[in-house]
């Protein structure tokens, strides 16, 4: 495969200079993403952090070398384009040794960033919770402990946070090994402590339980665009790669009056760095509590299918409830951008499908029968209970009325019998707040 370029040298405001530059690697020539796919996203997440590309280009590299990944004569070739440009950055869509990138960093006399790092920048200046600051700061620390000697000083730039494009770089060379391992703990110990905070806040909404439905999805799929819609809110969405980092939560009422708490995700992405998903593991793991889970997906993307994988693994990864992952809402997004033929055959396809949807979260299209789809989801895991209401409470039996489905319903003497479906979650809220117990302990599962 030829190189590509492309050449953008228009003046704009001034902002640091940067050149993108993918490897087509051999051994990695069976991936079903296309080298040019993969250079537009690298692209995309360079312009996430608003630098000014001059030049993207996919590089084929037919055997890479230990010690600077390219050979001599590429090394040669930006060198000379690199100085003659103004170029102050090079990004590298791969994930580089520290070796390979001190290297770099020495033959094109430029900062050197891999993917990971370019990740990491992002999340860095997205963060805005206590918690996303302090997960982003533990991850770069684990990603900077093996690359410690590298500075440019001729790229300062003065901006908050821990960040690998900006200021001195004083604390990337002095700090040592042991003085970071000691921040790594301390990180640590603040993010257990948050992440009891969030247990604390988890527990209290299972004491007003209500069902949580979390959308998930590859970033720039329109999740945030969907959650807006729904919630009628202004999460910041725009078509930027990893617009909105920490989680959001709002109530939503489905068709029935009954409310539910949507659950807004980071966006996933292929090759996530190992230190990200481990630093975000405790966000993510609202995505565990959820009772529906909504895989939001961008069919207009050439790539939609590797995306979907990609997401896959990562669910994978956090060790979900297989249930949850079977019954996985899939949210078709951007049906506006498709042709009318191409629309045509996946309406098709996912009317043949109980549990898959075609919308646009831009139209609004689609988006009512979302929530009705959500809605029997939230049916089929009712469970069936009993319970005997006197008469005297009439605001209980009112209650259950508006929160579960009444199946039968007797007069006696006492009071009122009431066979009903419901969520588990929802019974143990009518439970806890009229100290009603169920007629019988098991409750059965209803017939289908």
């Amino acid at each position: 495969m030829g190189s590509k370029f492309i050449d953008d040298g228009v003046d704009r405001k001034k902002k640091v200079r940067a050149i993108v530059l993918h490897p087509e690697l051999k051994k990695a020539s069976q991936s079903i993403r296309s080298s040019e796919a993969r250079l537009e996203e690298a692209y995309g997440l360079a312009l996430a952090i608003d630098l000014e590309i001059i030049r993207h280009e996919v590089i084929t590299v037919a055997r890479p070398k230990p010690s600077t990944l390219f050979g001599s004569g590429i090394i040669e070739k930006y060198h000379d384009y690199i100085h003659a440009n103004d170029v102050e950055v090079v990004i590298v869509d791969t994930a580089l040794t520290p070796v390979q990138q001190r290297n770099l960093e020495k033959g094109w006399e430029a900062k050197v960033i891999d993917r990971t790092g370019l990740i990491l920048e992002i999340f860095g200046e997205r963060a805005r919770t206590k918690e996303g600051k302090l997960q982003v700061d533990l991850a770069q620390l684990s990603y900077q402990r093996s690359r410690l000697v590298r500075s440019w000083t001729h790229l300062e730039r003065q901006r908050g946070g821990a960040g690998f494009m900006g200021g001195p770089g004083e604390r990337q060379i002095e700090i040592d090994r042991r003085l970071i391992d000691e921040k790594i703990v301390r990180l640590k110990s603040d993010l257990e402590m948050v992440k009891k905070t969030r247990e604390l806040h988890r527990s209290a909404r299972r004491k007003v339980p209500f069902p949580i439905v979390s959308l998930v999805g590859y970033t720039n799929a329109g999740k945030s665009t969907l959650f807006n819609r729904l919630t009628e809110s202004k999460v910041f969405a725009e078509d930027l790669l990893f617009a909105t980092l920490d989680p959001t939560m709002r109530r939503v009422n489905l068709p029935s009056g009954r409310e539910i708490i949507l659950s807004d995700t980071v966006g996933f992405i292929s090759e996530l760095p190992t230190d990200l998903i481990a630093s975000f593991r405790a966000t993510l793991e609202e995505v565990r509590e959820a009772n529906v889970l909504v895989h939001v997906r961008d069919v207009s993307h050439e790539d939609t299918e590797a995306q979907k994988d990609d997401v896959k693994a990562v669910l994978n990864d956090l060790e979900l409830d297989p249930d949850i992952q079977k019954d996985m809402i899939e949210v078709w997004n951007k049906s506006d951008l498709l042709s009318e033929e191409i629309k045509s055959s996946l309406e098709i396809q996912s009317g043949h499908q109980d549990t898959t949807l075609l919308c646009s979260a831009i139209t609004g299209e689609g988006c009512s029968e979302f929530l009705h789809m959500v809605e029997r989801l939230l049916d089929a895991q009712n469970l069936v209970y009993e319970f005997e209401i006197p008469y005297e409470n009439g605001a209980a039996l009112s209650w259950l009325h508006d929160n579960a489905k009444v199946l039968e319903q007797d007069h006696h003497e006492e009071g009122v019998w009431v066979s009903l479906s419901i969520l588990q979650a929802d019974a143990d809220k009518f439970i806890s707040k009229f100290g009603i117990n169920p007629l019988e302990e098991e409750p059965e599962e209803p017939e289908e």
